[in-house]
């Protein structure tokens, strides 16, 4: 989404590689935009500390904070220089009174990143790892655009690489290409040099909701 904010440069703040930018559970009233570099969204769960997600120039973060006076979610780490726009509640009315259609964007934006950060973390929350692959698939699949008969078929084809579906299953790249062998040979999925090929997408329903149902069983 193009916005030209040019307009709030007075705004910026430059945090250098490795820098923190906030942390899990401090609270905070600001949200961020990045003009330029890389951030990485932290979260801990239990004792491991896992890579949620890589955020782009362009992409928001902290809008939580503003939205819901929350404590922050998650930790923020710039993964190299990295200019930000740093909005505050004072400057974000100015923002949504001066510019209503930037303003609705944001909200249409806020809206769809509230939705994926909860999804993700849904997915880390699986303690079995082929659980937790199969449901970055099902994550996939929800964003497809289908046809009745597609639908019907169960067949997903998804242009994706191992890489990205280990960094949203909080996984090793090395130990997702295992679970995705285990896949291959209970002729669940097929891998191709361009595309991972799920045979049965409501099979890998059925299989995550069963261990979903297993892990709230044992832990209660």
């Amino acid at each position: 989404m193009a916005l030209d904010l040019s307009v709030f440069n007075r705004f910026a703040v430059t945090f250098k590689a490795g820098s923190v930018i906030f942390c899990e559970y401090e609270p905070g009233d600001s949200f961020y935009l990045i003009q330029s570099g890389k951030v990485k969204i932290v979260k801990i769960f239990g004792d491991i500390e896992k890579t949620i997600d890589i955020l782009q120039p362009g992409e928001f973060f902290g809008e939580m904070a503003l939205l819901e006076e929350a404590p922050r979610s998650a930790t923020i780490i710039a993964v190299e220089e990295t200019k930000l726009l740093e909005f505050n509640r004072e400057n974000f009315e100015i923002l949504m009174q001066g510019n209503p259609q930037i303003a609705l964007k944001l909200l249409k934006l806020f809206s769809k990143r509230i939705y994926d950060q909860k999804r993700r973390f849904q997915i880390l929350t699986l303690e079995d790892v082929l659980a937790r692959v199969a449901d970055v698939f099902l994550m996939l699949s929800e964003g497809q655009v289908l046809d009745e008969d597609e639908i019907e078929d169960g067949r997903r084809e998804f242009y994706t690489s191992i890489d990205d579906i280990a960094h949203w299953a909080g996984m090793s790249p090395d130990e997702c290409r295992k679970t995705l062998d285990q896949f291959v040979s209970q002729r669940r999925v097929e891998v191709f040099e361009n595309k991972i090929v799920v045979k049965n997408i409501n099979d890998f329903k059925r299989f995550v909701s069963s261990s979903r149902n297993k892990q709230e069983k044992a832990d209660s």
